[in-house]
């Protein structure tokens, strides 16, 4: 059921926004990771940026697939540096999300008894929590010429749970099974 209340609408929207921005941004960045040569941070962006779709599908679907020829303004940053500057954007993005945006968002939701809405902000802010300090040791990697140590990344298709070299049993922040999670 689409929600019934403006404000959360428009947060859904500007979430949804936002989450495609940066789905598509780090889609961008791990391009250029990978001609950089670093193979495992571009694989860190590539799994990021499904978690983020995610994070923009489960916000879209609680707005009943309308967004009432809403205009949707998402702040995100642009530009296109090298791996170390690209990811210092992402953090910058990630932890936007985690101080700023989403804890609002969520209480906004809360407030007006928007179960879905709150659901969907709580899924997003969880895994927000874990790309930025990903993200974080990945840069301090990079500021030393080297690639980022990791075996695999596993994304949970339904909250966007991140989780690097084993999925766990059962999702901690949803509940999904670990045949359910995606390897990157």
């Amino acid at each position: 059921m689409p929600v019934k209340n403006a404000m959360t609408a428009d947060f859904l929207r500007s979430a949804y926004g936002g989450e495609s921005m940066a789905h598509m941004r780090y889609l961008i960045w791990a391009e250029l990771a990978e001609k950089e040569g670093f193979k495992n941070i571009a694989r860190l962006f590539n799994a990021i940026a499904y978690a983020e779709r995610i994070h923009a599908r489960n916000h879209f679907s609680e707005l009943g697939g309308s967004t009432n020829d809403a205009t949707v303004a998402a702040g995100g940053v642009f530009g296109l540096g090298k791996t170390v500057e690209n990811l210092q954007g992402a953090i910058k993005g990630e932890l936007h999300e985690v101080e700023q945006m989403y804890p609002v968002y969520l209480n906004t939701a809360r407030f007006q008894s928007e179960l879905g809405a709150e659901r969907s902000f709580h899924y997003a802010l969880e895994a927000e929590k874990i790309h930025a300090r990903l993200f974080k040791d990945a840069q301090d990697a990079a500021k030393q010429g080297k690639d980022f140590e990791l075996k695999v990344v596993y994304i949970c298709p339904i909250c966007g749970h991140t989780v690097l070299d084993e999925a766990p049993d059962k999702c901690p922040i949803c509940g999904a099974s670990k045949d359910m999670f995606k390897a990157f």
